[in-house]
C-alpha cells in the first residue's frame, strides 16, 4: 500500500483572516478519495494561528502571541477536520511534533508506533509543529520542512505540498511573463537553496525556498515530492487517482 504525507500550507487554508472552510472541505474529499483508492494519508496542516486569531484577534507579529493563538487554534482546527471528515465515516487524530522529537531515536520509535497505528485502523494523522513550545521554530520554522521529515520517518512514498504556489517555475512568474513551469526536478542547485526565502500571506512562515529544501531533502533520502497549488485540486487529484501530471512539479530521482 502507497503511503501519502499531504501538506496544506496556512495561505491555502487562510481566507480574510479565517480558516477557508470550503478549501478544508475540498482538501477533506481529496483525501477521502485517495484512501478509497487504497492509500494512506498523513496529513500535515497549517491553519491554527489562523484559526485562534477567530475568536482571539491578538497581534501575529509577537511570538508570545502566536503561541497562545495556536494553543487556542489547535482544538479548533481539530473540531473541524473532525466535523469534515465525519461526512465520510473517516476518523482523524492529532499528532504534534517539535523537532527534538524526530532528533531522539527513542521518540521517533514512539511517534513512528503511533502513525502505524493510526493508519492501520484507517484514521488520518493530522500533525503539526508544537508551536506553543517552539518558539524558536514558531518564528523561522515552517511545515514544509515538517513535511520532509515525516514523509521521511513514517516512511511515506510521496510528498503532497498544497500551496498558493501552483509549480516551480524556471523564474519568477510574478514578474517575467514569459516564465515556465519545471514540470520534472531531479536535482535542486545550492543557488536555489540559498535564495531569500519569501511567504505570500500573514500567515504564512514559508515561500518557494522552503519548499526547494523539504525538496532536496527527500530527493536525496530516495523519496519524491510533488508540488500543486491548493486553490484548485484538479491538479493533485490527477496526479494521485489517475497518475496523470496535469500541472504542478514533480521532484524525483533520475
Amino acid at each position: 500500500m502507497k503511503r501519502i504525507v499531504i501538506k496544506v500550507g496556512s495561505h491555502v487554508l487562510t481566507e480574510n483572516g479565517a480558516v477557508a472552510k470550503e478549501r478544508m472541505r475540498d482538501l477533506v474529499e481529496l483525501i477521502a478519495l485517495v484512501m478509497e483508492n487504497g492509500q494512506e494519508v498523513i496529513l500535515v496542516s497549517s491553519g491554527a494561528v489562523s484559526a485562534g486569531y477567530t475568536v482571539l484577534p491578538l497581534d501575529r507579529r509577537s511570538v508570545g502571541n502566536r503561541q497562545i493563538l495556536a494553543a487556542i487554534g489547535q482544538p479548533l482546527l481539530l473540531k473541524m477536520y473532525q466535523e469534515k471528515f465525519a461526512l465520510h465515516n473517516i476518523l482523524c487524530s492529532q499528532v504534534l511534533l517539535s523537532a527534538g522529537d524526530l532528533d531522539s531515536k527513542k521518540r521517533t520509535y514512539l511517534a513512528q508506533l503511533a502513525i502505524d497505528g493510526l493508519l492501520s485502523n484507517g484514521v488520518v494523522p493530522i500533525i503539526n509543529e508544537n508551536d506553543v513550545i517552539a518558539t524558536e521554530e514558531l518564528e523561522f520554522g515552517d511545515n514544509d520542512q515538517l513535511s520532509a521529515y515525516v514523509a521521511y520517518n513514517f516512511d511515506a512514498d510521496l510528498l503532497v505540498i498544497l500551496s498558493d504556489i501552483d509549480a516551480l517555475y524556471d523564474k519568477d512568474p510574478r514578474v517575467f511573463s514569459d516564465a515556465k513551469v519545471r514540470r520534472e526536478v531531479s536535482s535542486i542547485t545550492k543557488e536555489e537553496l540559498n535564495a531569500p526565502s519569501t511567504a505570500h500571506n500573514e500567515f504564512a512562515t514559508g515561500g518557494i525556498v522552503t519548499k526547494l529544501k523539504a525538496g532536496d531533502f527527500l530527493l536525496n533520502h530516495g523519496k519524491e515530492m510533488f508540488l500543486a497549488t491548493g486553490f484548485d485540486l484538479d491538479d493533485v487529484k490527477s496526479f494521485l487517482l489517475d497518475g496523470i501530471q496535469k500541472g504542478g512539479t514533480h521532484f524525483c530521482g533520475v
